[in-house]
């Protein structure tokens, strides 16, 4: 297991910029590990989650020549408390300014996003394309007509009291710990033990992670409005990557769930690439489901293949 890295203030707000940038990034200090030489790669982990749960990732990448950069975002593992709700642009301009700051500005990146920071990486590759080797979205959230019943302002304004709330009456130092591991057991394979045990108190026993995922996922619609728009507007021209997992016992599901989550087969279906299967059965745009296999789901993977646009 890695342990913590250094901390880092982002410059507020990028340099240069046109185009529908949204709200900047607000300088709050993160906390990156950056391991390895080589061509630079950012990892990015998903809601709640921290630097340490690309440990198995970013090993393999420092032992093939890469230079690894991982990092926190505001509310999460050990960086500062969130200041405002984010947004995918905000967080697109927060890569660039980490990059900056570490003395890799000049570097054409590959940005890695899983879950919800997978709308944070195609944001940077189509903000920065300039900047961008490539993208690779691991298990990326995908909301193709994103809606809610309230305006941004009262979810955020919720987020926040919740949030205070919970860290008034003690509830993470109670039960975050306890709370991670139990949804590491749940979601991985064979129900494996959370590997970063020794950190998980530092991290989860605070109000701030809470209250940094609760606000995340408050702006959670928002942001994947914004990553729509910025589609319309700014083309992706670097090679795109899409990883789609789910547990191998979840397979009856698995042709459903992957075809609910089809990203738009106008991003160059010629990038998209096998994963290797392992603990996790992987399913992407050309291969069929890596593990156990039932008639359902084929029936379910022959239609959609079938439809118009789909990589041959």
């Amino acid at each position: 297991m890695s342990g913590p890295g250094r901390f880092v203030r982002v410059p507020a707000g990028p340099a240069g910029l046109t185009g529908p940038t949204g709200p900047d990034a607000d300088g709050v200090v993160l906390h990156v590990l950056v391991e390895g030489s080589g061509p630079p790669v950012v990892l990015s982990a998903g809601l709640a989650m921290a630097w340490f749960d690309w440990d198995p990732v970013a090993e393999l990448l420092v032992a093939a020549g890469r230079t690894v950069v991982r990092f926190d975002r505001p509310g999460h593992g050990l960086s500062a408390p969130a200041v405002r709700a984010p947004s995918a642009a905000g967080e697109a301009h927060r890569i660039a300014g980490l990059l900056d700051a570490l003395g890799l500005g000049a570097e054409r990146v590959t940005v890695a996003g899983h879950s919800i920071a997978a709308f944070h990486a195609e944001a940077f590759a189509r903000l920065y394309p300039g900047r961008t080797a490539a993208v690779v979205l691991v298990d990326g959230s995908v909301e193709e007509r994103p809606r809610t019943a309230l305006p941004a302002g009262v979810r955020t304004g919720a987020a926040r009291a919740f949030g205070r709330a919970v860290t008034a009456v003690g509830l993470p130092a109670a039960l975050g710990p306890w709370a991670r591991r139990t949804a590491v057991r749940a979601s991985r394979a064979g129900g494996a033990d959370d590997p970063a045990a020794r950190v998980v108190r530092r991290c989860y026993r605070t109000g701030r992670v809470w209250r940094g995922a609760l606000l995340e996922n408050a702006a959670y619609p928002d942001t994947a409005a914004e990553v729509l728009a910025l589609r319309a507007e700014l083309p992706l021209t670097a090679p795109a990557t899409v990883l789609v997992a789910r547990p191998a016992r979840a397979a009856r599901t698995c042709a459903g769930w992957a075809a609910r989550r089809r990203w738009p087969t106008s991003w160059e279906p010629g990038s998209w690439s096998r994963s290797r299967p392992g603990t996790w059965s992987c399913w992407t745009a050309r291969t069929k489901w890596r593990g156990r296999s039932c008639t359902r789901c084929d029936r379910r993977l022959r239609r959609l293949r079938r439809r118009p646009g789909y990589p041959a």
